[in-house]
C-alpha cells in the first residue's frame, strides 16, 4: 500500500490536478504588478514601484490641472484635529524643528568660538581692534570645526566674510562677525520657538500664541524676572499687542512670523536681556514699550481715565488723556474710525476697550512710523476720501487754535499754519495731501501733532528753543 510505485503514481496524480502557475490569473496579475518574480519581497523594488505609482498620480493631477485651466488652487482644507493627517503633520513638524534646533550653536559653542577668534586674530596697531584676514578666517573655521563640530562651518563661508567692512589690508574685525553669529543664532532660535507655538503651521501667530511666546521669554529676560505673578498675564497682553500693531496692519488677528522676526519690536524686547544693574535710566525704561515700567504705566493710565470703572473709556473719559491737550474733533474721529460699537447698540453705547486703547497709545507714541501715521491719517481724513484739503486742515486746527488762545498764548493766523504745513509736506498734488505725501516728507508725525494736540503744536512752535536746551547740557 505504501510501496514506492504507489507513491510515484500518487505524486504524479497531484501534479496533474494542480494547474501550472502561469495559467492562474492572480499569479499573472501579481507578476505584472512587480514586473517579474525575481527579487519578490525586496524593499528596493517595492520602493521603486511606490515612487512609480506616486509619479503616475502626480502626472495625472498635472494633466487634470492643465485641462481645467490656468487658475491654480488657492485653498487647501486644513486637516481635522485628531485625524491621521493632522498627527502626521505635527510629527513631521516636531522632527523638523528638532533637527533645526540640534544644528544651532549653544552658549558653550558661542563661548568656544569667541575664544578661537581671539586666540587666532591679529591686533591692528593703529586702532587696537582685533582683526582677521581671509587666511585667518579659514584657519579659525578649521579650529572651530574641530572643537565645536561641523554645525559652525556655515558661518565661515566666503560670502559671509565679504559681508563685513574690510580695511586696506583686507582684514575684518572679529567683533562684528561674532555679533552676526550671535544674532543669527538668536533669530533662528526665536523662529523655532514661534513655529512650535504655531498650532496650524501656517506661518502666522495668533494673539494667544504670541502671548505664550512672550510668557516663555520672561524667565530669560533679566529686567522681567522679578515681575509679580499676578501681572504676568496683563503684561503679555500689552507686549503682544505691539507686535500686532506693527506686524498685522490689516488687523486680521494674526502676525506673520517672518515679519515679527524682522521687526524692531523683537529687538526692543530682547534689549531687556541687559542686567538691571547696568546703567538703564528710568527714561530709557519708560521709552521701551516692553519694560515693566512701561506696562505698569499703561495700566495705571487706563485705570485713571476709567472714572466709572466699567472697563471701557467713553469719549469724555478719553478727553482727559495727556492732560486734555488733544482736540475734541480728533477724539470724535478716533471713536468713528477705530472703536467698535457696544453689543447693546445705539449711538451712545460706543466705548473704547483696552485693546483699542493700546492701539491709540501706540499710534500717538509712534507717530513717525508708517503704522502710527496710518492710524492717525484715518482720523484726519474727515470725509474718508483718502486725502486732506485745506478745508480739512482748517477744521482740524481750529480746536488747536482755541486751546492755544485759552492757554494765554499769542494770537496766530490759521491760514499761516496751514501754509506752513503745505510747505513742510510739499504734496505731489498742490491741492491735497495724501498719506503717501506725509510718509515721504519725513515730517508726517510732526504735522499730525500740530493739528490734533496743542502740546504738539507748542513743541513745533518752540522747536529752536527746545533744541538749544538739549544742546546746552551736552556742552557742559
Amino acid at each position: 500500500m505504501y510501496s514506492g510505485s504507489s507513491d510515484g503514481e500518487s505524486h504524479e496524480a497531484v501534479q496533474r490536478r494542480i494547474p501550472p502557475a502561469a495559467s492562474m490569473p492572480w499569479v499573472r496579475n501579481l507578476r505584472r504588478f512587480i514586473g517579474s518574480g525575481d527579487g519578490l519581497g525586496s524593499e528596493a523594488l517595492m520602493e521603486l514601484e511606490t515612487k512609480r505609482i506616486l509619479l503616475d498620480i502626480f502626472k495625472e493631477k498635472q494633466q487634470k490641472s492643465a485641462e481645467a485651466g490656468t487658475i491654480p488652487s488657492f485653498y487647501k482644507k486644513k486637516p481635522e484635529e485628531g485625524s491621521i493627517s493632522h498627527r502626521v503633520q505635527r510629527l513631521a513638524k516636531y522632527r523638523f524643528l528638532k533637527k533645526q534646533s540640534d544644528l544651532l550653536l549653544n552658549a558653550d559653542d558661542l563661548d568656544a568660538m569667541w575664544f578661537c577668534l581671539r586666540e587666532n586674530c591679529v591686533i591692528d596697531d593703529a586702532t587696537g581692534a582685533e582683526k582677521m584676514n581671509y587666511e585667518d578666517f579659514c584657519h579659525i573655521a578649521s579650529v572651530c570645526t574641530e572643537q565645536i563640530g561641523p554645525k559652525c562651518r556655515r558661518f565661515f563661508s566666503p560670502s559671509n566674510f565679504m559681508k563685513f567692512e574690510k580695511d586696506e589690508s583686507g582684514r575684518i574685525a572679529i567683533l562684528p562677525f561674532y555679533l552676526y553669529v550671535m544674532r543669527t543664532v538668536s533669530l533662528t532660535q526665536a523662529r523655532i520657538d514661534m513655529s512650535e507655538l504655531d498650532e496650524d503651521s501656517d506661518g502666522f501667530l495668533q494673539a494667544h500664541e504670541m502671548e505664550a511666546y512672550i510668557r516663555g521669554l520672561i524667565p530669560n529676560l533679566a529686567q522681567l524676572r522679578d515681575m509679580p505673578a499676578a501681572f504676568v498675564q496683563m503684561y503679555c497682553r500689552i507686549a503682544a499687542h505691539k507686535f500686532f500693531f506693527f506686524c498685522d496692519p490689516h488687523r486680521r488677528g494674526k502676525a506673520c512670523i517672518k515679519k515679527v522676526l524682522l521687526s524692531n519690536c523683537l529687538q526692543e524686547l530682547m534689549e531687556l536681556h541687559q542686567e538691571s544693574e547696568e546703567e538703564v535710566t528710568d527714561t530709557e525704561q519708560a521709552e521701551n514699550w516692553f519694560s515693566l515700567t512701561s506696562a505698569q504705566r499703561i495700566c495705571d493710565m487706563f485705570l485713571a481715565l476709567d472714572k466709572d470703572m466699567n472697563g471701557t473709556l467713553s469719549k469724555q473719559e478719553l478727553r482727559e488723556y495727556a492732560d486734555g491737550t488733544l482736540t475734541e474733533i480728533f477724539i470724535e474721529r478716533v471713536f468713528d474710525e477705530h472703536v467698535r460699537r457696544g453689543k447693546s447698540g445705539g449711538g451712545n453705547a460706543r466705548e473704547m476697550d483696552f485693546e483699542s486703547f493700546l492701539d491709540f497709545v501706540l499710534a500717538l507714541e509712534n507717530k513717525d512710523t508708517p503704522e502710527g501715521l496710518t492710524y492717525l491719517f484715518r482720523c484726519l481724513d474727515l470725509n474718508g476720501r483718502g486725502f486732506l484739503t485745506t478745508a480739512d486742515i482748517h477744521s482740524l486746527f481750529r480746536d488747536v487754535h482755541q486751546k492755544w488762545i485759552d492757554g494765554g498764548n499769542y494770537e496766530l493766523c490759521i491760514e499761516d499754519v496751514r501754509d506752513e504745513i503745505w510747505d513742510m509736506v510739499k504734496p505731489a498734488d498742490s491741492l491735497r495731501i495724501t498719506l503717501a505725501d506725509l510718509l515721504n516728507c519725513k515730517q508726517g508725525g510732526t504735522v499730525a501733532s500740530m493739528v490734533i494736540d496743542v502740546r504738539g503744536f507748542w513743541a513745533h512752535d518752540n522747536r529752536e528753543n527746545l533744541l538749544q536746551e538739549e544742546e546746552e547740557p551736552e556742552e557742559e
